[in-house]
């Protein structure tokens, strides 16, 4: 890392959802008042002071995180801050040159970083979401100027299907022909539309795009709306994300006032009007068709395919429908060219991808990788493997909608044909990581549990076929699995697979598909055996202390949440089966694996 060329003092705070929900603003207005006391160190009466608001770096488990730049110091970033710790911060290291050791950032920080290329993400953590000024100076709508006036819509079009980038929203169709097909349609009124609506459980890569950069996701915008021919556009943003709505308005409102949104843009002939459009949370409306009649006001369900939205969209126009990230990745592209980067990545896939890496793995956040790399390289050399000293077991790829990988597929490439034919997907980016704790059969009942839950209901197949799934899943969850019912599972989801209307249903049997591929054994023991080998299916397991494991700490008596467990110093502990709930606490935060 190079020293910081510049006269002032800047100290960058983590302002993303969850440095937020961690006091990110607390620990703002706790440098500002320090700043503004008279009892500070000389440097900081003689130098400017500028306390700035940022994205979310990634690494959210370690928030509140800051990062003090000093004239010709490297950055130094603080972990885990509070208000009270301000002080101690100004005065040591902004004050004595000496950077406070103990919430300083440890290896691990940097670890996570280091295989990263962050290019979407690049200015996340450094640009003020809520200041264009800031994003102008770090080279924001440079590349709206150039297309403008300098290039025509087909040139545009030309450079993205060279750079060949792919819809990052799970499909990964071709970006630059899915907007010759727009282009193309007839018609002079055609829409853009952004699908920001991510439901995923656990995911939050778009999010974190808006939260932190929006004027990198309108300048997409803009030039995808200039090689297409659409004037009109709408951000369509998911209502539970109230800090990404305020910035992207801020955003949208600054931007018009500046000349890069309505009429003229730029003094050009150029005119694109942008709206904001909040969704009410159905996860289906991620579906592009579902979307669109959202937007319209009607409820969100999907309609057949073809007329595709590029010939019959949004209020029966040609409309072009693309997730965040893929917005993200267009003003690097016409900055750079397309030859720069089409160089990261794989032959068929370029670039990098965004996922939300969580579950059992240490390092759990926003990480932004080159396409291919491993999944083994992902979950150990970036999120640094398993916590407790536990095994893995599984990765679930794709969101809820993606697929169950084994150990033995460690090593596959994260890229989209790789993927598909592990039996998992891209999806948006959903990463979530299993250890030897974690049952396959309960995994895949979760996940049918969400998109079940979520279909709408219009086809027979998804709403029908699910919730038979669903109570299979069950009825072996609770030992009462009949035989065949391994095989009824995968019919029923071959079926669903081919005849459901939309992508949510073609793809909720993946978990099940994949876990009974992967993990039948574990299937079999609860059907045949009435046992749950990851001693998680509460009907299957009685939970007993094994005495020559336990290393007498006590730590399962105080995880206990309705105090059935026994024990005193130097003893073994012990559970009473009549008060036990079952919970699992004990199994989970036992270190030793001395529960049965």
């Amino acid at each position: 890392m190079s020293a910081v060329k510049t006269d002032i003092i800047e100290v960058h705070i983590c302002t993303g959802t969850a440095g937020v929900a961690s006091g990110a603003f607390e620990v703002m207005d706790a440098f500002n008042e320090v700043f503004k006391s008279k009892n500070v160190p000389a440097i900081v009466k003689e130098r400017e002071c500028k306390v700035k608001k940022t994205g979310c770096r990634g690494l959210c488990e370690r928030d509140v995180l800051v990062d003090i730049y000093l004239p010709g110091e490297e950055v130094a970033t603080y972990e885990h801050v509070t208000p009270d710790k301000v002080q101690t911060i100004v005065d040591e290291h902004i004050g004595g040159g000496e950077p406070v050791k103990k919430w300083a950032a440890k290896k691990s920080y940097y670890d996570f970083y280091k295989l990263q290329k962050r290019y979407v993400l690049k200015d996340c953590g450094v640009v003020d979401p809520e200041d264009i000024d800031d994003y102008i100076q770090l080279g924001g709508y440079e590349a709206i100027t150039k297309v403008v006036k300098e290039m025509s819509p087909e040139d545009v079009i030309e450079e993205v299907k060279k750079a060949n980038l792919r819809g990052r929203g799970g499909g990964g169709f071709p970006s630059g022909l899915k907007w010759t097909f727009c282009r193309k349609s007839p018609g002079n009124h055609k829409y853009l539309v952004c699908n920001a609506d991510e439901g995923d459980p656990g995911a939050f890569m778009d999010r974190s795009i808006i939260e932190g950069n929006p004027h990198d996701v309108i300048e997409g915008m803009l030039i995808a709306a200039y090689a297409i021919g659409c004037n009109e556009g709408y951000i369509y943003l998911r209502a539970e994300y109230p800090l990404a709505i305020a910035r992207v308005k801020k955003a949208l409102k600054v931007a018009e006032e500046r000349g890069y949104l309505g009429d003229n843009i730029l003094g050009t002939d150029f005119s694109f009007k942008l709206h904001l459009k909040e969704g009410a949370g159905a996860f289906v409306c991620g579906e592009e068709t579902a979307l669109l009649a959202s937007i319209e006001g009607e409820r969100g369900m999907p309609r057949p395919r073809p007329p595709f939205p590029a010939v019959k969209g949004l209020w029966q126009k040609p409309t072009n429908v693309n997730n965040v990230e893929t917005y993200a990745n267009l003003p690097m592209i016409i900055k750079n060219g397309s030859e720069w980067y089409s160089n990261i990545g794989t032959e068929k896939s370029k670039g990098t991808k965004i996922f939300a890496l969580s579950g059992k793995v240490k390092s759990t956040g926003l990480v932004e990788v080159p396409m291919g790399i491993t999944v083994r390289e992902l979950i150990y050399d970036v999120g640094g493997g398993i916590p407790k000293k536990r095994k893995f077991k599984a990765v679930q790829m794709g969101g809820p909608s993606g697929g169950c990988l084994p150990e033995d597929l460690l090593d596959t490439p994260i890229d989209y044909d790789s993927l598909i034919a592990a039996g998992a997907m891209m999806g948006s980016g959903g990463v979530v990581v299993m250890d030897e704790t974690n049952c396959m059969v309960n995994i895949a009942k979760f996940f049918l549990t969400f998109t079940q839950r979520e279909s709408c209901g219009k086809c027979i197949p998804c709403r029908v076929g699910t919730k038979t799934m669903l109570d299979i899943l069950e009825r072996i969850s609770e030992g009462n699995g009949r035989e065949g019912d391994i095989e009824l599972l995968e019919s029923l989801a071959e079926d669903i697979r081919v005849s459901s209307l939309c992508g949510l249903g073609q793809t909720a049997p993946n978990p099940v598909l994949t876990t009974i591929r992967y993990f039948r054994d574990e299937y079999e023991a609860h059907i045949y055996d009435q046992k749950c080998p990851a001693r998680e299916c509460s009907e299957l397991i009685e939970f007993v202390v094994k005495d020559e494991r336990c290393k007498k700490c006590g730590i399962c008596k105080k995880v206990c949440p309705v105090d059935a467990i026994t024990w005193e110093k130097g003893q073994v502990a012990y559970i009473d089966k009549e008060t036990c709930v079952k919970c699992r606490e004990c199994i989970v935060n036992c270190p030793f694996n001395a529960i049965d």
